[in-house]
């Protein structure tokens, strides 16, 4: 009867699982134990850069001007990133001070098991306006329940299609989130669930093709991830990058339609022990009411 129960509460494993599995072993696992770990030692050599980056959103509220949100994702805690490095990533995050934390996904990479340190770590993070996160495609392969339930029980807000409220005064910001969606009509159907007939300031999603439903709702700023910038990119073009051949023309940096804003971080860790013009970062983004045009270089032309 315990063998049974066990069986029960183990993971089912599916398809998405696997494939990412043998991913991980082509890309990560099997070159580094090949160079007896001399791959993986050379990749956390460049480091995590900590990236200033000015939004300029005309519709982002007034009373919230100049606000500071660290914006982390991508993390993937595992064998590529371990938990003390990664720990050693959310320190730069904590030490930058900022008035808001946004994680849009990624936290693991292939299990969730082991990463308790790092959530625990991200929900100390005191942001005096909130520590919100949302899943992304590799939380969801081992138990995407079980990630939403470490990162809440580590004190950060999870946002599973809903929003929550950040109050200065008598103001507030409404940051509404959505789980991972793989395509822009599934990214909509989750937007439509979380908001209703309603509507955000900021949003957080970890797959930036929920951009265009985002700004047909006129939300000031949408946050994502998900691309890592294609973690090969051209010298002084970080839009010319290897996400292009996955579908992905909005992958590193800030983006518009109309009035409405996306910045997609290139994250934290990585798929792959290699970065080539496009270093790790967090993003600590200063977001200003205003109608300047962009002016950030990784924007789309």
């Amino acid at each position: 009867m315990a063998k049974s129960t066990e069986r029960q509460r183990r993971p089912r494993r599916t398809a998405k699982y696997r494939k990412a599995r043998i991913r991980h072993f082509l890309l990560t696992a099997g070159p580094n134990a090949l160079t007896r770990g001399w791959v993986n030692r050379r990749h956390h050599r460049a480091g995590v850069v900590v990236r200033e980056v000015e939004i300029i959103a005309p519709h982002w509220p007034k009373a919230f001007d100049g606000i500071r949100i660290g914006h982390i994702s991508d993390l993937h805690v595992g064998d590529l990133l371990g938990v003390e490095r990664a720990l050693d990533i959310v320190g730069q995050l904590r030490d930058a001070a900022p008035d808001m934390v946004c994680n849009t996904g990624d936290l693991v990479d292939l299990h969730w098991a082991g990463s308790e340190p790092v959530a625990k770590a991200l929900g100390a993070i005191k942001a005096p306006m909130g520590n919100f996160f949302v899943l992304g495609n590799h939380d969801e392969l081992d138990s995407g329940e079980d990630v939403e339930r470490m990162v809440a029980d580590a004190g950060t807000t999870v946002l599973h299609d809903d929003v929550a409220i950040v109050r200065r005064g008598d103001d507030v910001l409404r940051v509404g989130g959505i789980v991972w969606a793989r395509t822009p009509a599934r990214c909509q159907q989750r937007i439509d669930s979380a908001l209703g007939s309603e509507s955000v300031d900021l949003l957080l999603s970890h797959n930036p093709k929920a951009f265009d439903s985002a700004a047909e709702r006129d939300v000031a700023l949408t946050l994502s991830g998900h691309t890592h910038g294609g973690q090969i990119a051209r010298r002084n073009r970080p839009n010319s990058n290897l996400a292009i051949f996955h579908g992905h023309r909005r992958n590193a940096g800030i983006y518009d339609i109309g009035d409405a804003r996306l910045f997609v971080t290139v994250g934290a860790g990585a798929l792959f022990a290699l970065r080539w013009n496009v270093p790790a970062e967090i993003a600590i983004l200063t977001v200003r009411c205003g109608a300047s045009a962009l002016e950030d270089p990784a924007s789309a032309p």
